[in-house]
Formats: structure tokens, C-alpha cells, sequence
């Protein structure tokens, strides 16, 4: 069993190039990516940047802004925001603290199944898929079941 220490007595004072107010504590580094925990203090920043690889910011603790282009929003702990490569993305506070675990992930993004993953089907034959012919069932037992053929429909 492998365990790695983080948090409070493990963390950087410097935090990610272009910050003031964070703390930052590597938990995991390899080809695949990285894994580390950002602890913002108030008013504390990481300046706009961008990065070449797709990563998960994750917050654990507090509340703060994130960044990604040209829209800002309010995080809460219980909340991940995804940073898109290529696309400049930061993260601030102001009158809260925020502790975050950002997962970083390396090489070409997996955009081509990402349909599959958010829970959409993705056409995977020469055609369409096609739309089911779905309804609500009415109020009360379904008028065309019959117990002796098994399942109901």
C-alpha cells in the first residue's frame, strides 16, 4: 500500500507559477499526469493561464471563482470544473478560503468518446441512431398487460 501525504504541513507556500495566496502539494506525478491540492487562502489567485492538457479542477473545502475563457463562475466544495486544454482558465477567492484537488491529465484529449461518457450514444454504424417511441404509462395498471405472458411490456 502507497500513501502520500497532503495538506496542512505539506504544501508549497509558492503554489502554481502566477498565484498569490495559494499553497500547492504534488500528490501524484507520472507520464499519465499530475494530481496535486491548491489551499486558497482570501483574496488569494492563480492568474488566467493556459495549459496544453485537459484537467479537473475539484472542490473540497470553501468556495471561490473559476475561469475558463471568457466566463467566470462561483464554485462551491462538491463542485468540479472542467479546464479545457488550449484554453487560458485560473481561480480565485475573496472572502472564503477554497481547497481544491486539480487532476491533470496528459497527451490528446478523448473528445471522440467523451459522447460516451456524458451518457449520450454515439452512432457507431454506417446510419443514425434512430429515436425510441418511448410514453408515460397512465395512472393505474396498463390496460394492454396480461400476467400470463410473462414480463409486462
Amino acid at each position: 500500500m502507497e500513501t502520500r501525504r497532503f495538506g496542512f504541513g505539506h504544501r508549497r507556500p509558492e503554489g502554481p507559477v502566477g498565484s498569490r495566496g495559494v499553497a500547492a502539494a504534488a500528490i501524484h506525478v507520472d507520464a499519465r499526469g499530475s494530481i496535486a491540492e491548491l489551499a486558497f487562502g482570501r483574496k488569494a489567485v492563480v492568474e488566467p493561464h493556459v495549459n496544453p492538457n485537459s484537467a479537473w479542477f475539484v472542490v473540497i473545502e470553501g468556495g471561490g471563482f473559476v475561469r475558463v475563457g471568457d466566463e467566470t463562475a462561483r464554485v462551491f466544495a462538491g463542485e468540479a470544473v472542467l479546464w479545457p486544454a488550449g484554453i487560458p482558465h485560473g481561480a480565485s477567492t475573496d472572502v472564503s478560503e477554497m481547497r481544491a484537488i486539480v487532476v491533470e491529465f496528459a497527451g490528446p484529449d478523448d473528445a471522440a468518446v467523451r459522447g460516451i461518457l456524458d451518457g449520450v450514444a454515439l452512432a457507431l454504424g454506417p446510419g443514425p441512431v434512430e429515436p425510441g417511441d418511448g410514453r408515460l404509462t397512465t395512472d393505474g395498471p396498463d390496460p394492454g398487460y396480461d400476467p400470463s405472458h410473462g414480463e409486462p411490456r
